[in-house]
């Protein structure tokens, strides 16, 4: 990307507009299709890919892509880097700048994210921070257009922790007309701030948004039922606390997705605590699209890719 360019980052989907994230699932849609080549957009670039926290589907998929893109991936453990030293997120952004075209970032803290991108010449794409999960929601929602040839007025129902994934999940569909409804238990619910910025556009998109207790509340006509882990990555010390709120209560059986009076995909963004949030009767099932919304990863990396390059 050129110096003289303005900066796109990808920090949280509240940094795009509609139209954008229509673009982005547009443009994932004819990348997948093959309709546009794009074998050569990342030539004579580099991807600096951070890594706090562990990852399959957002390392593969990003490293994938910018081979197949003609670029190169470098995968930064964060313990490997001079950061795990004490070296300031500021000036491993200035330097990684002078090295990088572009850097992905899978951080524990929101915050960390914001200084690296504040202090990078470069564009920066969250791949996962504690407050959201921007690159994996996109995905999800080219994924649900996939299988139902729409997006407005879906009804996605999230069941279990309001953790990053639901934040993202609340941004996204509101800003596009997905109706969402989230069944969290008391003290686990999305972020209040990112709550209420989904209600605004959901009164400028038309979407419902509603957070309710009950799951077999928020699943009553949903198209969609969607879960995640209820012991995200740094929280294991929490992990026996956690499943005496969440099972059996809130996980994802059978008799919860034929509740929903209609034929109804399940969804989850993987990895997957078979027997925890989701029997594997539902996952193993065949409305269960979870190795879907998977490859579609790579799909969405590649237009995120150009999309924060300007291409």
């Amino acid at each position: 990307m050129g110096r003289d360019l303005v900066k796109r980052d990808l920090l949280w989907l509240v940094d795009l507009e509609p139209e954008d994230i229509w673009e982005l699932i547009v443009t994932a849609r004819r990348i997948k299709a093959g309709r546009i080549d794009v074998s050569r957009d990342m030539e004579g670039k580099v991807l600096g890919m951070i890594f706090q926290k562990p990852s399959t589907r957002t390392r593969v998929s990003f490293e994938v892509a910018m081979l197949q893109m003609g670029g190169h991936a470098l995968y930064l453990n964060w313990n490997d880097l001079q950061l795990g030293r004490g070296e300031s997120i500021k000036d491993t952004a200035r330097v990684l700048s002078r090295y990088v075209d572009i850097i992905m970032a899978r951080v524990y803290s929101h915050l960390d994210l914001k200084e690296l991108a504040y202090y990078s010449d470069v564009p920066v794409i969250n791949g996962l921070s504690d407050l959201c999960h921007p690159v994996q929601i996109l995905s999800d929602l080219l994924t649900i257009y996939e299988k139902l040839g729409r997006l407005v007025g879906v009804k996605v129902a999230y069941v279990g922790d309001g953790n990053n994934v639901a934040n993202s999940l609340l941004i996204g569909c509101s800003k596009i007309g997905v109706d969402l409804s989230l069944a969290c238990p008391e003290g686990y619910e999305p972020n209040q701030d990112i709550l209420g910025m989904a209600r605004e556009y959901a009164a400028q998109s038309g979407a419902k948004i509603e957070l309710v207790r009950e799951p077999s509340e928020a699943v009553k006509g949903a198209d969609i039922i969607y879960t995640d882990t209820f012991v995200s990555m740094g929280m294991e010390k929490e992990r026996e606390e956690r499943l005496k709120v969440f099972i059996p209560k809130y996980r994802v059986t059978m008799d919860l997705v034929t509740s929903t009076g209609k034929r109804t995909y399940f969804m989850h963004c993987l990895p997957a605590h078979r027997g925890e949030e989701v029997t594997d009767e539902v996952i193993d099932s065949g409305i269960s699209i979870v190795y879907d919304q998977a490859e579609n990863r790579l799909h969405m990396q590649k237009a995120i890719l150009r999309w924060v390059s300007g291409l």
